[in-house]
Parts: structure tokens; C-alpha cells; sequence
């Protein structure tokens, strides 16, 4: 709110206006709140670039906010469109929306599918995703793969959207950082023609802050708020780091020869042990500029403390300071598997080995069998 004796209310979604939070629901620039106050037009950051614009930007609610939406989404007969990040699965995966969206059918949507090697085959690739879909009790109608950035696989989604939801609304949820708005925005140029002006007329928004897109009978593409993944790396990270911690391009596989007592670290973000093994070619899938270094395990504490933030980056020495403790995780292979570091990358280890995962405290650390 900004004035303590008035509330001023979003006219295009009807959140509550504020300039504290630019990643909040309902905020408008202190700057321009005066000068939309005297033209009444007062419209948040989110329905102003929509209006104008053609983009829809993420909003950040809380878990209780976001499971409503799912819960109201239950009581419909919909469509449910699930936005996974395909090179960070396990942190993009909605935990319960299986149970949340009940007997409606799910339509799992792998993006950023660009950033995979070009030699894995796609057809291994949405069968993977299925699969892990079903080990957290999911069961998705069909997989899709698209490249939201790059504009690919649009139409074919298009296509299955329109064969599953037979006639009726079709809801796109996903967690934050999945490339979802960016998705909604190439499924609305598809839609309108890139140089249709779109109005919050056309585009209504409700409390909740979902964009309704209007399909061709009637009924709705809804666009609902991401949900926070508290332990996703990005948390921590500066634009800059990000930019060497999430891919932007096809991931190029680094290739280690590994003994037993050896140490890889991934910047200063993650560290990866190999405690026991045959010497193995282990396969990193990180961002292609992210600076791997390689040591002896005894060595490892030692190294870390004293380069962490300088030769160890990222972090930096200033991010360092919010970056939570390194947290150890170890597992036993009994099959080729991935050592998962949510939202940083994965790497590939044969089966018969015992290996530790290190990554920032609330930053998850998993094993799954292998994508590639």
C-alpha cells in the first residue's frame, strides 16, 4: 500500500498497489505511481508490459497462495499444463499436484529441451521424463518439448494442448524459473500475430493475478503465479553469477578421468567427491563456462577455505557472504545414475561407486538414474 489512509487496487488484475516489492504482486515504480494516480490509470508493472507490451512477467507467491490456486483448479474440469525446466527436473517438479489437480488429465511440458545435447535422442529424452514423471507419482497424459526462448516446438504443443483438452479451460502452472512466462508470451503471439496490441480487456485479470488468453470456443488458456522453490541455487546468485551457472546454450559434456580419493569442484557452488570406485570418465553437464577444478579429496577442505569467492568462483567474495554453508550428501550407484545438483547441472558416475554431493544448505542434492 502506498498511503496509509488509502489502498489504491491494480485496475487490470486487481492486486494491491505497492513500490516495496518489484517482485511482488500489484508494484508500480514509485516514479510513475503519482502520474498514474492524476490519469487514473493506475496498472501494476505486470498488467502495464502485458498492455502494452505483449509480455507477462512472473509473480512470486507464497506455497499457501499457490496450493489455493491448485486446489480451486481441482474443482474444475480442465486441462493442466505442468512447465518443467528439463535441466533442473527435480527442482521444477510441483510436489502433490497430482493429488491438488485430481481427476484432471496432466500435460507435462519439458522447456529449455535446447540446452540438452543434440545427440540425445528426443524420444529417449520425453520417455525419461515420463518415467521420472511416474517415481514421484505422476502420471502425465503426454510430454511435450519445447524451447520457449528459441520459439521451438510451439505449434506442436499447441497441437496437444488442443487434442487433450476437448473443449474445455487449460490451466499453465509451474514453479518459478522454468521459462513459463516466456512460454505464455510465444503461445500469445501465436494466438494474436506478434504486432496485436493486447489489452487487460482482452486479458482479464483476477486477485490471484491469472491471465486468461481467450481460445477459439469460448473457453481460456489461463496463466497462473509461479511457486517459490526455496532451495533452487538461483536464490543465491547475482544476475552475473547466474549467467555462468544456468545455461544459456547446448551444454557441451566435460569429460574427467576420476580415481578413487579425488575431488571435483563446480566453482565454489558445489563440490562433487569420488570416495570409492574403479577409475571412471565421469561426465559433467554444467554450463559450458562454469570453471571445474580438480583435486585431491584430503585436500579438498583445505582448498576450498582458502579460494572459495576468489579462484573457486563463482560466488564471489560479496556473495559469498549470503551463500549458505556447503552441505555433504552421499550415495551408493547400484546402477549408471546422475548426481544432481538442483538448478546447477548434474554429473554422470558408473554404477559400484560411492560419491558425496556438495551444495549450499536448503540446495538439494539428488541421485537419479541417468538422463543420457
Amino acid at each position: 500500500m502506498t498511503d496509509e489512509t488509502e489502498a489504491l487496487y491494480c485496475i487490470g488484475c486487481g492486486s494491491l498497489i505497492q513500490s516495496n516489492d518489484p517482485d511482488g504482486l500489484g508494484y508500480v515504480p514509485a516514479s510513475a505511481l503519482k502520474k498514474q494516480v492524476e490519469t487514473k490509470e493506475l496498472y501494476c508493472k505486470r498488467c502495464f508490459r502485458l498492455r502494452h507490451y505483449n509480455e507477462v512477467s512472473d509473480v512470486n507467491l507464497t506455497d499457501d497462495d499457490f496450493l489455493k490456486i491448485l486446489t480451486q483448479i481441482g474443482d474444475t474440469d480442465a486441462l493442466i499444463v505442468n512447465v518443467i525446466d528439463i535441466f533442473d527436473f527435480s527442482g521444477s517438479i510441483i510436489p502433490g499436484i497430482q493429488r491438488y489437480v485430481g481427476k484432471n488429465p496432466i500435460l507435462m511440458v519439458g522447456n529449455k529441451e535446447d540446452l540438452l545435447p543434440k545427440s540425445l535422442k528426443r524420444t529417449k529424452l520425453k520417455d525419461w521424463i515420463r518415467q521420472s514423471a511416474n517415481l514421484v507419482g505422476l502420471r502425465p497424459a503426454d510430454v511435450a518439448l519445447v524451447s520457449a526462448g528459441k520459439n521451438h516446438g510451439i505449434a506442436t504443443l499447441l497441437s496437444l494442448i488442443e487434442k487433450y483438452r476437448e473443449g474445455r479451460d487449460v490451466y499453465v502452472v509451474g514453479v518459478t524459473n522454468v521459462g513459463k512466462s516466456t512460454l505464455i508470451n510465444q503461445i500469445i503471439k501465436q494466438q494474436t500475430g506478434i504486432n496485436e496490441l493486447i489489452t487487460t480487456s482482452r486479458f482479464p485479470g483476477t486477485t490471484l493475478d491469472k491471465i486468461e488468453i481467450p481460445l477459439d470456443d469460448e473457453h481460456f488458456l489461463i496463466d497462473t503465479p509461479g511457486i517459490i522453490h526455496q532451495h533452487q541455487m538461483a536464490h543465491f546468485l547475482s544476475g552475473k553469477e547466474l549467467n555462468v551457472a544456468s545455461p544459456q546454450k547446448e551444454i557441451k559434456p566435460r569429460v574427467y578421468q576420476l580415481n578413487a580419493g579425488q575431488t571435483l569442484f563446480l566453482g565454489g557452488l558445489a563440490r562433487f567427491d569420488y570416495i570409492t570406485g574403479e577409475k571412471d570418465g565421469i561426465v559433467v553437464y554444467t554450463d559450458n563456462n562454469l570453471m571445474l577444478h580438480r583435486t585431491k579429496l584430503e585436500n579438498a577442505d583445505t582448498l576450498y577455505e582458502k579460494h572459495v569467492g576468489e579462484l573457486l568462483q563463482p560466488p564471489s567474495e560479496e556473495t559469498l557472504t549470503k551463500l549458505p554453508k556447503l552441505v555433504r550428501f552421499e550415495f551408493k550407484t547400484v546402477q549408471k545414475s546422475d548426481l544432481v545438483f538442483s538448478g546447477l547441472g548434474w554429473i554422470t558416475v558408473s554404477a559400484g561407486a560411492v560419491v558425496a554431493g556438495w551444495a549450499p544448505k536448503g540446495v538439494s542434492v539428488t541421485i537419479r538414474r541417468a538422463m543420457i
